[in-house]
């Protein structure tokens, strides 16, 4: 099993910034990929970026360029720095982590974005 917490969530207005992190624990030695995902009220969830073991980064098209995915290893934790918020970025939040047979869920953080 893998534990997910994650942290940094909140409310900002539009052409802000805010830093989420995702620290993991438990069977790590199993994940391969690492990344966060949002949903919106009555949305589906989406990719927002992901980064592989080996430092592969993926993001969704609606980041590109405002978003950053990085990895410290050595505290098994995740960030996504968000730049230039936007409204439409208002969701919440999930850290997800991937192994080649599971994927693990964090409890979802709320980034909220003001016009």
């Amino acid at each position: 099993q893998v534990q997910l917490v994650e942290s940094g969530g909140g409310l900002v207005q539009a052409g802000g910034s805010l830093r989420l992190s995702c620290a993991a624990s438990g069977s790590i030695f199993s994940i391969n990929r690492m990344g966060w995902y949002r949903q919106a009220p009555g949305k589906q969830r989406d990719l927002v970026a992901d980064i592989t073991s080996g430092g592969r980064t993926n993001y969704g098209d609606s980041v590109k360029g405002r978003f950053t995915i990085s990895r410290d290893n050595a505290k098994n934790t995740v960030y996504l720095q968000m730049n230039s918020l936007k409204p439409e970025d208002t969701a919440v939040y999930y850290c997800n982590a991937a192994g080649s047979y599971s994927q693990y869920w964090g409890q979802g953080t709320q980034v909220t974005v003001s016009s």
